[in-house]
């Protein structure tokens, strides 16, 4: 069981990096394998909309993200953590997922079987901070990530979202918080 903990937020021990090594740690006490991705140290240039991928499913921009197409292909769960910037996830985040417009040319321009139906169906999750306690803080950044999730072939198996939270490593203050991480990790494994 592969899980791939993609790491959104350019903040060194921030709240959603704390988060997302406690539901990692969850999903590694029931035996799942372990990656992590932090967004913020790689090189991945935006996607430039040049329509290269329509034809193959691959994307013609060589850089680090290259190496990252494989991981989340074979991950059996995802989990994605942002905190929110403006209403929506970061921009470390937001290349990542643009630049997946390759697999979803390849699973609905390309029609490659192995995104299709019968394809490997993953599992992901998503964890966010914002800090404003507004009620609509979370909408837009969950809408892009279903659809992120859905060109990969995972099903979106639900969030933690944590409002009013916004300085360095203050979630720590919130045990509850860190616990709940730690079992979402852990029901996320299960439940593959």
């Amino acid at each position: 069981m592969k899980v791939l903990g993609l790491f959104g937020s350019p903040r060194k021990g921030g709240n959603t990096e704390i988060l997302l090594e406690e539901a990692l740690k969850g999903a590694e006490r029931e035996g799942a394998e372990i990656e992590r991705l932090y967004l913020s140290d790689l090189k991945i240039a935006p996607c430039t909309e040049c329509h290269g991928c329509d034809s193959t499913g691959d994307c013609v921009i060589l850089d680090e993200m290259q190496k990252i197409y494989p991981k989340l292909l074979e991950a059996d769960i995802i989990i994605l953590a942002s905190p929110i910037f403006f209403y929506g996830v970061t921009a470390w985040a937001k290349i990542l997922i643009d630049r997946s417009q390759a697999l979803w040319a390849k699973k609905y321009l390309v029609n490659d079987p192995s995104m299709g139906k019968r394809g490997k169906r993953r599992k992901g999750f998503f964890i966010s901070v914002g800090a404003t306690k507004g009620q609509k803080v979370f909408e837009g950044a969950i809408l892009t990530v279903k659809y992120f999730f859905d060109a990969l072939n995972t099903e979106y198996t639900g969030e933690l979202l944590y409002r009013g939270v916004d300085g360095k490593g203050e979630i720590l203050k919130h045990p509850k918080a860190l616990e709940q991480a730690r079992e979402a990790g852990r029901k996320l494994v299960l439940a593959a």
